[in-house]
């Protein structure tokens, strides 16, 4: 039923003065509007809506990620603009933060500022 439908991505925050600053200007998203209950942005024909909240409860997993063709490129320009990349404990991930997987897959994870994990991946 939903396979040729537009899909949307959503993920809360409690400043949305912070939100826009980073997902305008750190990770360069097109900022479409900013409605009573959210900020909305366009990556790359997905719409983001990243709700206002009172209080965030961070999912302790990956709440968005990004499908990029040269991952260690697009970590580089994202330090360049403050973003900081997690390291976990015992995931084997190189200097970049990133993790080669068995089958190839490459990823590496942030946070936005209301502590929200995202990730890149490569595939």
């Amino acid at each position: 039923m939903l396979a040729n439908a537009t899909m949307g991505s959503f993920v809360a925050t409690a400043d949305p003065v912070k939100a826009r600053e980073f997902y305008e200007n750190a990770l360069g998203l097109e900022f479409v509007s900013d409605e009573p209950y959210a900020l909305v942005f366009n990556s790359n024909g997905t719409t983001l809506r990243v709700q206002k909240v009172s209080e965030v409860v961070v999912a302790p997993y990956t709440a968005i990620g990004w499908h990029v063709s040269d991952i260690e490129s697009v970590i580089s320009g994202l330090k360049e603009r403050g973003v900081e990349f997690i390291f976990f404990d015992g995931f084997g991930q190189d200097e970049h933060g990133i993790v080669t997987f068995p089958g190839g897959a490459k990823v590496a994870w942030f946070k936005d500022p209301d502590g929200n994990t995202l990730s890149l991946d490569e595939y």
